[in-house]
């Protein structure tokens, strides 16, 4: 009998880039993906605890009364809990009492110091423990009792009884944490000490480590020495007696991933389906690759620059997931391939990046965007040594919290604005002597995370990075896409055998919840404007047109020598150095924006209105950016709608077709553009038809 498949429960990679084993990061929303941890993993990895109520809630707490109304005995609870913490005491279940018709309907919670302790039958031996109880007949108390309030069977409890007359000294706040009932060790602490165990630190060692992480002093810990050696204990206990079991159900959960891979091609009818894998000596998976037909179609267009999200990893299976993203013409996500990965080594990391430019039939990109990761920058170099490396400033500047706010203190919020400025910098000289001054001011000389950030920094600074293309890929919206498109995957757990399935549904649904952008109405009247808004996507030509309307507040000045400088006319900023060519209509900014994001910048446009130009050059609209490079059939300008015709097929495969052959190499897209340009031209003077497009073509 098969057994049932281990829920494939995903986290965010806490290990910090820095080489320290014992240095990891946390991220905003890692509570939630704990919380998502610690409930699935109930049954399955180890017993978790229910956090303890906070003393320090906002949320207003009374004494409860007589006739209080709860809706369930579990908000009651939670309330008394809450309650008896902020008075010095701690509560338990005590009876409870059921009826066939109410199922239970009375709930008792006392003191934990109520009722006396029972004698036990002493054990069979020498010298039997003495041990000492805690209660001592306190009479402290809170009764539910629950009552039908309406026709349909809808129940509510209320407060029965309540006693809040104690017979023993209640506790401080610094002492009531260590009452039993609050002691509870969080996920988050739970990793932290089974890695430090495993490493071979004694628990006292590892409380110590705790505290100061937290600042120092123990009254910052929700649990005392014991109950992390108790804690220690009980794991070691389970895995052992649970790895084996554990380990051979992973192992066939990833073959039957394997044999899906095999298959999906027959089930989903994806010709173009790609995988390949590594396994070690016993013939066991080790990473597994794939990418879906519709990926090597996306990348033919949009492969120009690639995301490689590392940011998940299964705590199931210890497994990296890696994802590979373009962005398409409107600004989206799209998915062009995936990974699974046994560790963050070099080795695996430039293992997943041969694989994917195989599935790419040997494409690469003229960028790549990733995390700061040593192990991923090594094999960026190694397998992709044309190819632009540079780092999501999110991924920066996320880790700066945990890098230096507690080093720092109270000095973090002034760093925090000074690295900002830093980001600012317009020069590479300018960012080095700002980077000495920064560094220096707050004493971070020796600190690692200051030298790992400035080690890397030609993969992050603005400055160094403005001269890679990036398209928009570098934008909020662009990282947020990314963001919902993961966890659309991760949200909760699952099996590894429907992965395929999930990342395909995902990237289906990424397409059809991505609104239509319609295309903004005209803001200029300039004649290029025009121009754009017949060539480019909406989402292109509504960057463009910004560019467009900034362009309007800028001066220029013509130089002797042919150069153009543009600056603003209120604002102190850099100028900028616009070189205007008009016999091959070349134009160049020393801003570097068209270099970077493949659309005109305002200095560019503003050279042009004053040369009085009245059309944008072909060659400053980019394949990747224009209404063509859409692969999906949509609603046409007109409004008209184009249905699944025979006719629109044969022009989509022949479109397809046209462009996989045409990337092929320079020459041959150099051709195309000239070829469809003349096209272009050539169908815009046709008259449009009224009618939709019928199937005799």
């Amino acid at each position: 009998m098969a057994s049932k498949p281990l829920n494939n429960i995903w986290i965010r990679r806490q290990q910090c880039p820095c080489g320290d084993w014992k240095c990891y990061i946390r991220l905003d929303g890692d509570e939630s993906t704990t919380t998502t941890y610690n409930n699935a993993t109930k049954s399955e990895i180890e017993p978790s605890t229910t956090p303890s109520p906070s003393p320090s809630s906002s949320s207003p707490l009374f004494t409860p009364y007589v006739g209080q109304i709860f809706r369930t005995d579990d908000e009651a609870f939670e309330y008394y809990t809450a309650f008896a913490r902020r008075n010095g005491f701690s509560i338990r279940k005590a009876r409870s009492t059921e009826s066939q018709n109410l199922g239970v309907y009375r709930r008792d919670f006392v003191c934990y110091r109520s009722g006396f302790n029972q004698p036990r039958k002493k054990a069979n031996v020498e010298h039997p423990r003495e041990r000492k109880s805690v209660r001592c007949g306190c009479d402290a108390k809170l009764y539910l009792s629950k009552e039908i309030v309406a026709a349909n069977g809808a129940t509510q409890w209320y407060v029965s009884q309540f006693s809040n007359v104690h017979n023993h000294v209640l506790l401080e706040d610094e002492h009531v944490r260590l009452l039993p009932a609050y002691r509870k060790i969080q996920q988050c602490d739970q990793e932290r000490i089974l890695l430090l165990s495993k490493a071979g630190f004694p628990v006292n060692r590892i409380v110590k480590l705790l505290e100061l992480e937290r600042g120092g002093g123990g009254v910052e810990l929700p649990f005392i020495e014991k109950d992390v050696r108790n804690f220690v204990r009980a794991c070691k206990k389970s895995v052992q007696e649970s790895d084996a079991l554990l380990n051979e159900r992973r192992e066939s959960d990833l073959m039957e991933l394997l044999e899906s891979c095999k298959v999906f091609v027959g089930e989903r009818g994806d010709v173009g389906f790609v995988y390949e894998f590594t396994s070690d000596e016993s013939g066991r998976v080790e990473s597994l690759a794939w990418a879906y037909g519709e990926c090597v179609q996306g990348y033919s267009v949009f492969g120009d620059v690639v995301v490689f999200d590392t940011s998940y990893r299964s705590v199931t299976y210890g497994l990296i997931l890696g994802v590979f993203f373009g962005m398409d013409g409107n600004g989206n996500a799209v998915l062009l391939g995936c990974v699974l990965l046994q560790d963050e080594s070099c080795r695996s990391f430039a293992w997943a990046l041969q694989t994917f430019v195989r599935f790419m039939r040997g494409g690469h990109p003229q960028t790549i965007v990733t995390d700061i990761d040593r192990g991923l920058k090594d094999a960026v170099e190694t397998e992709l040594p044309n190819t632009n490396h540079v780092v999501f400033m999110w991924h920066v500047v996320s880790k700066l919290g945990s890098w230096f706010s507690q080093a720092l203190g109270s000095h973090y919020d002034e760093f925090r604005a000074g690295f900002e400025m830093l980001c600012r910098a317009g020069s590479v000289e300018e960012f080095e002597q700002q980077w000495d001054l920064l560094i220096s001011r707050f004493g971070l000389v020796p600190d690692r995370h200051a030298a790992l950030l400035y080690s890397c920094r030609a993969t992050w600074s603005p400055c160094y990075i403005r001269q890679h293309f990036l398209a928009q890929t570098m934008t909020p919206e662009f990282s947020l896409s990314i963001d919902s498109f993961l966890k659309r995957i991760v949200a909760g757990p699952s099996c590894m055998q429907a992965l395929l399935e999930e990342v395909s549904v995902a990237a289906s649904l990424s397409k059809q919840i991505t609104p239509r952008v319609p295309y903004p109405s005209m803001k200029t009247c300039m004649p290029m404007e025009d121009h754009a808004r017949a060539v480019l996507t909406p989402y292109a030509f509504s960057v463009l047109q910004n560019e467009m309307v900034l362009s309007l507040q800028y001066a220029v000045a013509e130089m002797a020598n042919g150069p153009h400088i543009v600056h603003h006319f209120k604002k102190m900023e850099r100028e900028c150095c616009v070189f205007w060519n008009p016999e091959n209509e070349e134009i160049h900014c020393s801003c570097k924006e068209f270099e970077h994001s493949g659309i005109l910048c305002r200095h560019s446009l503003r050279v042009l209105a004053v040369k009085n130009c009245f059309h944008i050059p072909e060659q400053y609209f980019l394949v990747r950016w224009r209404q063509e490079s859409s692969l999906v059939s949509e609603e046409n300008q007109n409004g008209m709608g184009i249905g699944d015709d025979d006719c629109v097929q044969t022009f989509q495969s022949l479109t397809e077709t046209l462009l996989t052959e045409s990337m092929v190499s320079k020459d041959r897209l150099d051709y195309t553009n000239q070829e469809l340009s003349a096209l272009i031209d050539r169908v815009r003077n046709v008259a449009p038809a009224n009618t939709c497009i019928s199937h005799d073509c």
